[in-house]
């Protein structure tokens, strides 16, 4: 190579700073531990703004996106995955690409003739015409949200003639009770992890690069799928670590094969050049996704009907059933939609046992995922879906969400049969966040909810700005528990116990470690955010920071580079 420095980043994808730790102090992890002391550490937490109040996030997709954009929600659009429209209550999910303008805000590395640059499997991002390089997207990927595509268009063929396609890419969606997907699952990111060392030694190889960007989704594949084998605390791992079979842990060994290709790559990497090793938030148990897509649809359901209930009624004050670790059903949809109530108790109890051609599309309002799947409604699958159909006669209901719940408010002159007028809005919100915070875990009596917050700063908002997030309400919640299967309300009663969804979920916190050229060994960094990236390669580059970026220089980095310059 030249004398020029190459900048190289390895963006780990959910890779958690709490297990990492955890796992380097038992002496794993060794190529990353040796990246911390020859450079500096410090945590990825990240906000989007909300009526202009900075809020933690940890959603994949955007955080991506905000990472190679530098910039935030409030200013691309890219809120989430689903998109609501209040002219006609539906939702869209488009899983092959993210709601973001990339000639609006281009990608960062978009920098020109002037700088060679490569990227290889970069989630939550678009090709660019302003790359003078190598671009590969989504050969690989947890529901990467772009194309499998290339530039030059022929190199993704190339590689897929020379190393194989990946086969995980859009196929790792199965549950954890599923004993034969697990199975598939674990050897299949192995194989993964070393198909893409491979590649990226390839393509590092191809040309004098001046920046070299790569992710490893495969941290965030075995993150929400394998976690309960790994995490003895998690509600399910007793039940099925024992079916797995292989006398590893699985989460951690899928880890360890990343942190072995990171060395294997930087065994070509000149030792003056500047690396960059990354995730943008982290991976627990997952003590959100059921609550967002189970529990709060149910609630605002209770909410808006007094007295009738649909999904898993309970009792309040009597102790909750056992945690559901042998589902009857084969898919968790199905296992939880059975548990809309019924009035005939026996037919509540056989019902479960039944294919689903005998069960009704309809009970309680609530049409079922078969049905709403027969009218390609996007993410039938996701329970807050099911309760679409009552949308227009609700004041407020649930969104599908992951991470953070999200409630739409159901307003007058905004939606199509909008009944909450404008002069409603904030007693209603105030009296949902009242019942929010009034949710507990059934089993252990904890607060379910950390933080609220409104998205407007007034009710009719939407008619003076665009690019408005979709929910009202945005709930965060309490992620210092353990998993929530089961959860009461005062007014409400209890709902639960549904089957748990992914073992994993997403946890606000990541990590950067840097090294390079005047970077102090061993240093603890200050806290920055994913849209600070962008800024800090580009001052490394020697690029001109676009004004319209929200995020800045990482300090210590950019102190590190002048220093060497002088």
């Amino acid at each position: 190579m030249s004398s020029k420095r190459l900048i190289i980043g390895f963006g780990i994808d959910s890779a958690d700073p709490v297990l990492m730790e955890e796992w380097m102090q038992k002496g794993y992890l060794k190529n990353i531990q040796k990246l911390m002391k020859e450079g500096s550490y410090g945590y990825v937490k990240n906000t989007v703004n909300y009526a202009g109040q900075p809020t933690e996030t940890c959603s994949t997709e955007r955080l991506w996106t905000m990472t190679w954009t530098g910039c935030r929600p409030d200013k691309t659009g890219f809120w989430d995955t689903s998109k609501f429209y209040p002219q006609s209550y539906n939702i869209s999910r488009d899983e092959e690409e993210v709601a973001a303008d990339f000639n609006e805000y281009p990608p960062f590395y978009a920098v020109g003739k002037e700088h060679k640059v490569a990227i290889f499997d970069l989630p939550a991002t678009g090709l660019s015409e302003q790359v003078d390089g190598l671009q590969v997207l989504a050969w690989g990927g947890h529901y990467p949200f772009t194309p499998s595509h290339s530039k030059p268009a022929s190199l993704l063929d190339e590689i897929n003639q020379k190393y194989g396609k990946n086969e995980v890419l859009n196929n790792d969606d199965g549950h954890w009770s599923d004993a034969e997907y697990v199975k598939w699952l674990y050897p299949a990111l192995q194989r993964s992890v070393r198909t893409r060392t491979q590649i990226c030694r390839d393509l590092l190889g191809r040309d004098d690069w001046d920046l070299f960007l790569a992710a490893f989704p495969e941290t965030h594949s075995a993150g929400h799928d394998l976690l309960h084998l790994s995490r003895p605390d998690h509600p399910v791992h007793d039940a099925w670590r024992r079916k797995f079979g292989e006398d590893v842990d699985p989460t951690l060994a899928i880890y360890e094969q990343v942190d072995q290709s990171i060395g294997q790559i930087l065994e070509d990497v000149p030792d003056d050049a500047f690396v960059f090793c990354f995730s943008v938030h982290g991976m627990g148990n997952n003590v959100t996704d059921l609550l967002s897509m189970g529990v709060l649809p149910e609630l605002m359901y209770r909410f808006n009907f007094p007295g009738k209930v649909a999904l898993a009624p309970g009792k309040v004050g009597t102790v909750p059933p056992a945690v559901i670790t042998q589902p009857v059903r084969r898919s968790w949809e199905g296992e939880n939609w059975v548990k809309n109530h019924e009035s005939n108790p026996v037919w509540q109890r056989i019902k479960r046992f039944l294919p689903k051609r005998f069960l009704a599309d309809k009970v309680n309002g609530l049409s079922s995922p078969w049905a709403l799947r027969r009218d390609s409604v996007a993410a039938a699958w996701m329970p807050g879906m099911w309760y679409s159909p009552l949308w227009p006669e609700m004041k407020a209901f649930a969104l599908p969400a992951f991470a953070d719940g999200h409630i739409r408010i159901n307003l007058k002159g905004r939606e199509r049969d909008g009944i909450v007028l404008p002069e409603e809005y904030d007693a209603l919100c105030e009296e949902i966040i009242e019942v929010l915070y009034d949710l507990k875990d059934s089993r252990t009596g904890q607060p379910l909810v950390d933080k609220v917050v409104k998205t407007r700063g007034y009710p009719t908002e939407d008619n003076d700005r665009e690019r408005m997030p979709g929910a009202d309400l945005v709930i965060l919640w309490n992620k210092n528990g353990a998993p929530v299967d089961v959860a009461d309300s005062s007014r409400f009663g209890r709902i639960g116990p549904l089957l748990h969804h992914r073992p994993g979920g997403h946890r606000p916190k990541g990590f950067l470690i840097t090294k390079g050229p005047g970077i102090v060994p061993g240093s603890i960094a200050p806290d920055v955010e994913a849209v600070d990236i962008a800024p800090t390669m580009l001052s490394l580059l020697d690029v001109s920071i676009p004004d319209h970026l929200d995020g800045h220089p990482i300090d210590h980095v950019v102190l590190a580079k002048a220093g060497t310059e002088v």
